[in-house]
């Protein structure tokens, strides 16, 4: 790991998911030439012959698999780079286009079903352009991803549709795999649309289609997907809010030391109208410093142990209520992902510790599964159930 990486990232360029990568790019010829040249005839066979489709689309998959290959090596790794960030999308979009291409070029495809594809894909990268000048990330939702995978599949059932000879053209008008192939790639057209009008709308602020700050950013009904801070989630609402209403009946004050929730239980708990009563603060330890310096875990605990372990968990939540002056203080400290794997350290390890005032904390493992975003979410929420019942065994 880089010595100026932020967790969980690398600034090194020849990591294997790299590696991986900008071989799927490099080999994206070999299947262009698979796909056009007559190379059969150069083995004696027919330049027409079914081995020609069978042979370019085993190589389109297999180049179309590694996607998932560098994804995984990115992130149990640990090795997440900004190269990767920028080589993955752009070496699905180069395989994509040379597939389209090579159809219409042998005639197997209109032109019209690939400038849809493309013309998604130049749109999409101008919105996330000027999204990310203005220091925001747009998530992609599941209906980029069903659009993916519908593509790769019509894509590889136009290889092979033609494969099966037919002596009367109007035929194959009636062949199960020339209409199959068709289904599939509308399918894939209209999530192709769907996916990009659903940026538009994620993104609708930040083009200027509606005033900036007038999107209801705090309706608990409010799409889960987007990337940010918010807590529109119906369920951690509903449990901050009796977190706080108990704090409030039995005069209890609270507090939080977050680390990979960076904020999230201090913003859940804060939702909550009357919470200012008995929420002292919350203090983001994001990075060891502000654990050593503000928190007080010894240096040793982070060098020999890291950052995720019992101990520091333990530390923060004392720490926490020490420095805010409150009554009870949970902490938190974990693996969100998807990079920053540790040996014995799975994604999903999360470490949370409780602390009341004038006594020692307690510190408690879970291991959660999910992405990034589910991993945060289920912390912040078992956060809120230890805060609850820190506060009746208080009582």
């Amino acid at each position: 790991m880089s010595k100026n990486a932020a967790p969980g990232t690398t600034d090194k360029l020849w990591t294997p998911a790299n590696i991986v990568t900008l071989l799927r790019i490099c080999l994206v010829p070999v299947f262009v030439v698979a796909i056009i040249s007559p190379w059969p005839a150069y083995f004696g066979l027919d330049s027409s012959s079914a081995v020609k489709s069978w042979v370019a689309a085993a190589i389109f998959i297999l180049l179309a698999a590694t996607d998932g290959v560098d994804g995984y090596l990115a992130r149990s790794r640990g090795e997440v780079s900004d190269f990767g960030k920028f080589m993955d999308p752009l070496a699905d979009k180069i395989l994509v286009a040379a597939a389209l291409l090579s159809l219409i070029e042998l005639g197997v495809l209109p032109s019209w079903p690939a400038l849809v594809i493309l013309t998604r894909e130049f749109i999409v990268s101008g919105i996330r352009m000027v999204a990310a000048s203005k220091g925001t990330v747009i998530a992609a939702s599941w209906y980029g991803k069903a659009k993916t995978v519908t593509q790769i599949i019509a894509i590889v059932l136009f290889i092979v549709k033609d494969s099966v000879v037919h002596i009367d053209p109007l035929e194959a008008l009636y062949s199960p795999l020339y209409l199959v192939s068709w289904v599939v790639m509308i399918v894939a057209l209209i999530l192709t649309v769907i996916s990009m009008l659903d940026y538009f709308v994620k993104a609708r602020e930040l083009l200027g289609f509606v005033p900036k700050g007038s999107s209801e950013n705090n309706e608990l009904s409010a799409d889960p997907t987007t990337i940010s801070a918010r807590f529109d989630d119906e369920a951690l609402y509903t449990k901050a809010k009796v977190v706080i209403e108990t704090a409030l009946e039995r005069g209890v004050t609270i507090g939080c030391a977050e680390s990979l929730t960076g904020g999230m239980i201090s913003a859940s708990l804060t939702a909550v109208p009357g919470s200012s009563q008995v929420v002292k603060g919350c203090i983001v330890s994001y990075v060891n410093e502000v654990k050593k310096d503000v928190l007080g875990v010894p240096c040793d605990v982070l060098d020999s142990q890291g950052a995720v372990n019992g101990d520091t968990a333990k530390t923060m939540a004392e720490g926490a209520v020490a420095s805010l002056g409150c009554d009870i203080a949970v902490a938190v400290t974990g693996i969100a992902g998807p990079g920053g794997a540790e040996p014995g350290k799975p994604v999903g390890t999360v470490w949370m510790a409780v602390c009341r005032s004038g006594s020692s904390a307690l510190a408690t493992v879970s291991h959660y599964d999910g992405d990034r975003d589910n991993v945060r979410r289920q912390t912040v929420s078992a956060a809120l159930d230890a805060l609850l019942n820190a506060m009746e065994k208080q009582h």
